[in-house]
């Protein structure tokens, strides 16, 4: 039986870093263990323009603390009034590495999304020209549609028209959670990437709703069936380039967690890597482990793959804080619901 393993240090290509005093309370949680992350931009007021990220990252670095090395890769907030030299000018610079589609209304700040693609289209043809990736958040948010449908629906009519009418647009589907999601993604040739979240590697909709509604399991998407979780699993652990760790972690301080009208977000920043290990232990393949997590994102992003190594050692049971205290207030970090006995030793 494996007791430890060796890979290159990973890196989140979906992280949730906020600003002010949530952002200097978190980030420390991710640099502890990854070396980069696609930093999300949908802030308030969200980061639009080149110059918007260069001072978010500045923002962001300026929270580092001394002796932690991170690098965030920025992106920007794709509305109906984005400038497409602008977005080619902060990709050619280095600065910016993809441009994040919100349907306007999905999830967390993100009423000034896209509401007519037609709106967006010279963006995305530059986009497509300079090999920019897109990184879609990809739900549709008309109210017929029923939430555990969104993602679907949202496949075949608006992500696959989106693609046919953009040739050689790179687009990475954020966050999956159905298996429609996965067939899909297996089916789109090289432009066609696509990230998973931990805890939708764990949680099914059971586990959010059976015995009461637990409000730290509430994310956007919404977790599905438990035939979607595994269809999930099967993805992420199949070694495919095409699938990659996007933890998507996202914090909420618990006043707005559990409130009549919770924040969709999981919290797994802290313990991913460990939780991971668990997964892939599971299914039988820790020697993909290390594809997942550092191998298939820096090669769809034209990236080279971290040099600094991270070893994961199988022992006792792992414990991590219930909660980050930030200045903004106590963040709950994702409880699996079961012992773990990975931990990170460097």
């Amino acid at each position: 039986m494996t007791q430890q393993i060796s890979i290159r240090r990973p890196d989140d290509w979906h992280l949730h870093l906020r600003d002010g005093a949530m952002l200097k309370g978190v980030l420390p949680e991710t640099a502890r263990h990854f070396a980069r992350a696609i930093i999300m931009p949908n802030l308030v007021p969200p980061v639009v323009t080149g110059a918007d990220a260069v001072a978010y990252r500045a923002r962001i670095m300026a929270a580092l603390p001394d002796g932690m090395r991170f690098e965030p890769l920025m992106t920007l907030y794709l509305t109906e009034g984005t400038d497409p030299q602008d977005v080619a000018d902060a990709a050619a610079s280095g600065l910016v590495k993809a441009v994040k589609l919100y349907p306007a209304g999905a999830t967390t700040n993100s009423h000034g999304g896209v509401r007519n693609l037609d709106r967006v289209r010279p963006v995305l043809e530059r986009m497509a020209e300079i090999g920019l990736p897109l990184c879609v958040h990809g739900e549709v948010t008309t109210p017929e549609v029923d939430i555990f449908d969104r993602e679907a629906v949202f496949i075949d009519t608006v992500l696959d028209p989106l693609r046919r009418a953009t040739p050689g647009l790179r687009v990475v589907m954020e966050h999956l959670t159905t298996a429609q999601g996965v067939a899909y993604a297996r089916s789109g040739g090289p432009d066609l990437a696509a990230t998973i979240t931990t805890h939708h590697l764990i949680l099914n909709r059971n586990h959010l709703l059976v015995g009461g509604i637990k409000p730290h399991y509430y994310c956007l998407p919404v977790a599905k069936r438990e035939k979607h979780r595994l269809a999930l699993r099967d993805a992420a652990t199949s070694g495919e380039g095409r699938f990659f760790l996007g933890t998507d972690s996202a914090p909420h301080v618990d006043a707005l967690k559990e409130h009549a009208c919770g924040c969709a977000g999981c919290f797994t920043a802290t313990n991913t890597m460990a939780l991971l290990a668990h997964v892939f232990e599971e299914e039988g393949a820790l020697d993909r482990l290390e594809a997942f997590t550092s191998l298939n994102g820096p090669a769809f992003y034209r990236l080279p793959p971290n040099e600094t190594r991270m070893t994961l050692r199988k022992g006792d049971a792992a414990t991590w804080p219930d909660k980050i205290l930030t200045e903004a207030g106590p963040v709950t970090v994702f409880d699996p619901g079961f012992t773990v006995h990975w931990h990170v030793e460097s």
